[in-house]
């Protein structure tokens, strides 16, 4: 499977029109970020959880040309707003599946009335095919979707599980029985990751004399080795991340901004345990 974030931004995108904030006046290329989206593709799959207004950007950057399906998470503009601009795929590969929730759906079919319409089309409009979702898993093609609900403030929003990845947008609270959706996953990370480790140390066991043959094949050996110990340190370090969040998970203090006292997303702290600051304290 093959994760690519195509957006990571706020809901205005980094920079912010106007702003004179250090970080949106950055020549550094990490500073622009565009709206979130997430590219899953696995087999011959790929499917995109959001499209928001740099939809058809995003598209264009990655060279994508098809996608099997849009995942909704929550109905705001940043979120949905690029939903026009799937009419290439439309066009190349027929309806498109959309999934969301009920209360996803109807928002799209009242914003974008003319691509939902059955009366009079306009010809070049995309059609789609709706799959509403509730909050139990279910399947796109072979594999098993897990959603992960929570709230954006007061409004219900959809995470998603695609295997040991878990995309989690807007999200400031979650109940216990989505945090155990969470802690199944780092389980399975944890599980992987000593494994990987065990793996690579035996990888990176010295070279003995008698294994390499000619110095073409000696220095072949020493570049493998090189790389498998930069792997066995990357591993290492996310056994630490690993381990420390879900020492955290059953704090009462977890997930808090030491700064601001507000709660810091899931998903920032699925990406970084080790998160003290939520990201505007963390600037």
């Amino acid at each position: 499977m093959k994760i690519t974030f195509l957006g990571t931004g706020t809901s205005q995108g980094i920079p912010v029109i106007g702003s004179k904030h250090p970080v949106c006046l950055s020549h550094d290329f990490k500073d622009k970020r565009l709206r979130v989206s997430v590219l899953v593709e696995w087999d011959d799959y790929a499917y995109v959880v959001d499209c928001g207004p740099d939809f058809r950007e995003q598209m264009l950057r990655v060279n994508c040309h098809k996608i099997d399906g849009i995942l909704f998470t929550h109905e705001h503009s940043d979120h949905v707003a690029g939903l026009d601009d799937i009419r290439p795929f439309y066009f190349r590969q027929g309806d498109v599946q959309i999934y969301g929730h009920k209360r996803v759906i109807a928002s799209l079919t009242k914003r974008f009335d003319y691509i939902f319409t059955t009366e009079n089309k306009y010809p070049g409009v995309p059609t789609l095919s709706i799959n509403v979702i509730e909050n139990k898993p279910f399947m796109l093609h072979n594999l098993k979707v897990i959603p992960v609900n929570g709230m954006h403030h007061q409004l219900q929003v959809f995470g998603f599980r695609f295997k040991d990845f878990a995309y989690l947008t807007d999200m400031k609270s979650m109940e216990a029985v989505e945090i155990q959706k969470i802690k199944d996953q780092l389980l399975k990370e944890l599980i992987s990751t000593k494994a990987k480790i065990l793996e690579y140390t035996d990888l990176s066991k010295p070279i003995a004399p008698e294994n390499a043959i000619g110095r073409v094949s000696r220095m072949d050996a020493i570049n493998n080795k090189s790389i498998v110990e930069a792997a066995l340190r990357e591993s290492k370090k996310k056994l630490i991340d690993l381990s420390t969040i879900k020492k955290k998970i059953n704090s009462k203090n977890f997930g808090m901004c030491i700064s601001c006292n507000i709660e810091i997303p899931y998903g920032r702290l699925i990406i970084r345990p080790n998160s003290k600051k939520c990201v505007n304290c963390a600037i």
